[in-house]
């Protein structure tokens, strides 16, 4: 059963990955209106990665028979200066990210949540990935300049994010 600490902070979670998946899908509408259709198709598969991943906390809290509270979120930006802007801002929001799993996962293992702390280990090297693909797109997307159509080539040679991973947690939902 896991700590009403650690449920509480869990929770909190489930709104910035909802909060991700957002903004991915505003990132994703940018590239969508600018006719940059790979770039677009990367993040609505990112948006629903984040959604995915929200929804395996969920799964988890209902496993430990917790109240699960799905919180609001900010609204997304939506406008961007060029095609770099939203690239660099996913990589911030990985980074973020990145730090609340880990103070999640300190938090668990300060309380003695050993369930906890072993279902964010999955988290974790997860976002070492996101933040490692993440880098490299935004590095892409820096060389080309203003030739957005130099990333979409990327993207179409190369099969960023595309895998799936069977030691992912399960998701709330998911056989839908």
């Amino acid at each position: 059963m896991s700590h009403e600490r650690f449920a509480k902070a869990l929770n909190e979670q489930i709104g910035y990955e909802f909060g991700a998946a957002q903004q991915y899908i505003a990132v994703a509408v940018y590239y969508d209106a600018e006719t940059l259709p790979r770039l677009a198709a990367h993040f609505y598969r990112q948006a629903l990665e984040e959604r995915n991943h929200a929804m395996m906390m969920v799964q988890y809290l209902l496993d430990a028979d917790v109240d699960v509270a799905i919180p609001g979120v900010e609204v997304p930006k939506s406008s961007f200066a060029d095609v770099v802007e939203p690239v660099a801002l996913a990589l911030e929001q990985e980074k973020r990210v990145s730090e609340q799993i880990g103070g999640l996962t300190k938090l668990a293992r300060e309380l003695g949540d050993y369930s906890g702390e072993q279902f964010l280990q999955w988290f974790i090297k997860e976002q070492v990935e996101e933040v490692s693909s993440m880098s490299t797109l935004l590095r892409v997307c820096e060389r080309a300049g203003s030739n957005a159509l130099l990333v979409e080539d990327y993207l179409a040679r190369e099969s960023v994010g595309s895998e799936n991973d069977p030691t992912a947690p399960p998701a709330a939902g998911g056989s839908l």
